[in-house]
């Protein structure tokens, strides 16, 4: 089963990555496989980190949409340095664009959902691109799958 993912790029400090963790792997087990990543900050990069490491017990494949070449080269040292190290782990890479063009993260987007029968999503917010993408995905007659975070609840 491929499973894409989807989520905000602003996470909170006390955001709950164990039970990220949890839920990455209750997919793996009703058979996901492999992984479509958009490599965006916050929640992509952070699941593509923890399936990185779920590797080593689980045969997942991960595959790193890239919306254009350059994609990482605002993003903070810190992160552009993570970024590097995931992609360097990742099974595939699709680069759809050389370099930036208008269009091209919600391209990603598509291009993931297209891909993938479950679309496993962390979404707050009705607005942007995480949004977009589940609407997609739901236009598509996708199967969706929702990170719920307790403490947005709170």
């Amino acid at each position: 089963m491929k499973c894409a993912l989807t989520g905000h790029r602003v996470l909170g400090k006390d955001f709950p990555r164990g039970a990220l963790e949890e839920d990455l792997k209750k997919l793996i087990l009703q058979g996901a496989d492999t992984f479509y990543c958009g490599m965006a900050l916050g929640f992509d990069l952070l699941c593509c980190e923890i399936l990185v490491s779920l590797k080593t017990e689980w045969p997942v494949k991960i595959v790193a949409c890239v919306p254009c070449a350059d994609q990482s080269a605002r993003y903070p040292y810190e992160m552009r340095r993570l970024y590097e190290d995931l992609l360097r782990e990742c099974d595939e890479k699709i680069v759809l664009h050389e370099h930036y063009e208008e269009g091209c993260m919600f391209e990603r987007n598509r291009r993931m959902v297209d891909e993938c029968d479950v679309l496993f999503a962390y979404l707050r917010s009705n607005r942007g691109g995480t949004r977009y993408t589940v609407s997609y995905a739901l236009k598509k007659g996708k199967k969706v799958v929702y990170f719920e975070n307790k403490e947005d609840k709170t």
